[in-house]
């Protein structure tokens, strides 16, 4: 392993010792757990939930339905983000309804996918919603970035089409995509579970917040909490995997 390498992994390791320490003193300062809980108390909570018959079965929810909501705005956003790139009667056509969504506080859209779908449905349908905006501008504007020198270049040198997509166009687009997915990614966890907090599904992480908070169970709260925050953790670590591996292949 390198020298900076290992460095990293220190100073990191460093930081997240500084701030549990930080976050016991404050809990023995404040000295209520139902206000702020100490690490331990969290640790424990987080035993005793993983350890339960329905953990896993109320993470899967949540999990099914960020990567379906995620999916889903992935390639709404792609097609059309491509079809506007290439048009600019279908770019202004969109733009009014992409900018009606990307302008929509999300409690907003929250609060009328609770009306118009049953509950299992809204987080799906928030997540579509709030990512597809981000999946899509960042596609034209890929689009958009395109060297058109060495576009017309190629169209009066009559270089085939699937060099100037694959060699042009891909290229292009390419870093952008994955930047946007990235992005949405880890915006499609907190979505997710602020939907199941209002609508309230059988099985998710959300649900179970505000049952927590119902209970006045702060240990919980902050235990499903931490379960949220590895889960974005590692989505979004794949997510950049992907990206480090097709970036190198482009």
């Amino acid at each position: 392993m390198e020298t900076s390498s290992i460095k990293t992994i220190l100073v990191t390791a460093a930081s997240i010792l500084v701030m549990v320490i930080t976050w016991h003193l404050l809990a023995l300062m404040l000295g209520h757990e139902y206000i702020l809980p100490t690490p331990a108390e969290t640790a424990r909570q987080m035993i005793i939930l993983v350890s339960s018959a329905g953990f896993w079965p109320v993470v899967l929810a949540t999990i099914g339905r960020g990567l379906l909501g995620f999916i889903i705005s992935l390639g709404l956003g792609v097609i059309l983000g491509l079809v506007a790139g290439f048009s600019k009667a279908a770019y202004w056509l969109l733009q009014p309804w992409v900018t009606v969504v990307r302008s929509t506080p999300v409690m907003s859209v929250i609060i009328l996918a609770i009306i118009w779908f049953e509950s299992n449905l809204v987080p799906v349908v928030v997540t579509l919603l709030i990512l597809f905006p981000i999946i899509y501008g960042n596609v034209v504007a890929g689009i958009m970035n395109i060297n058109k020198e060495l576009l017309e270049m190629a169209r009066m040198y009559k270089v085939k089409t699937w060099r100037i997509v694959t060699e042009l166009y891909l290229p292009s687009i390419l870093p952008f995509l994955l930047a946007g997915a990235s992005t949405a990614m880890g915006i499609a966890w907190k979505v997710i579970i602020a939907a199941e907090i209002l609508s309230q599904p059988q099985l998710g992480i959300g649900t179970n917040l505000m049952i927590a908070k119902i209970d006045f169970a702060t240990a919980q709260v902050f235990a499903w909490t931490v379960v949220a925050i590895v889960i974005s953790f590692v989505f979004e670590y794949l997510i950049r995997l992907i990206e480090t591996r097709l970036n190198t292949w482009s």
